[in-house]
């Protein structure tokens, strides 16, 4: 009896043991994680939520609207083109997996920063590209990464993508959200059909 006692106070003492160094691991983690923000638009969000969902270390992309006057707007209003905002992605990211720098690498290889209120076959602000920087040092690798483009790539084309701080995001509507998921066969004729891959592969090699 007197061994039967001692282990189940074992096995107990055990299994408090492996409580408290998993609380306190994930104390740990919880305090050690850290996650950041990038915010882009590309023309269609929902072709620029693909892309970006594929990247390792990003946790989360929402579609949504930035850069306008209008609070809460609606999709209609915006692809309308009377609010002033672009139909942008807000990125959340863990650096220590993915660089701000590595962001922006796949963000220009996703879009034609040299057409001016427009992207492909949507036209209108509403469609501009741009950058919205959400601190000094996103600001800085922005600037160095279009000095990095402009030089290497030599397109004969200046680049227009804003460059902007950030303002007040607004998520879209929630058909919108993963609609490349939830709709492959009208995302993949939309796609096509705007001609996409075909200018992405003029641009950069790729398609």
């Amino acid at each position: 009896m007197r061994n039967i006692k001692f282990l189940l106070f074992l096995g107990f003492a055990v299994l408090m043991v492996g409580t408290f160094m998993s609380s306190a691991n994930s104390s740990y983690a919880g305090e050690n994680s850290h996650q950041e923000k990038a915010t882009f638009a590309g023309g269609c969000f929902w072709c620029m939520e693909e892309a970006f969902e594929k990247v390792k270390g990003v946790t989360s992309v929402v579609s949504g609207y930035i850069g306008g006057q209008v609070e809460n707007p609606t999709y209609e209003q915006v692809s309308a083109g009377g609010t002033g905002h672009t139909e942008s992605i807000e990125i959340i990211y863990d650096p220590n997996i993915v660089t701000y720098q590595r962001l922006l690498e796949v963000y220009w290889k996703n879009v034609d920063p040299t057409t001016p209120n427009a992207q492909f076959c949507d036209h209108g602000n509403q469609y501009r590209t741009a950058i919205f920087y959400h601190d000094e040092h996103q600001k800085q690798v922005i600037d160095e990464s279009k000095k990095n483009i402009e030089v290497t790539k030599g397109f004969p084309e200046s680049i227009v993508t804003e460059i902007s701080p950030a303002s007040t995001f607004f998520p879209a509507e929630e058909y919108h959200q993963d609609y490349y998921a939830k709709n492959p066969i009208r995302y993949k004729y939309y796609k096509w059909n705007c001609g996409r891959a075909k200018r992405l592969e003029q641009l950069w090699g790729i398609s």
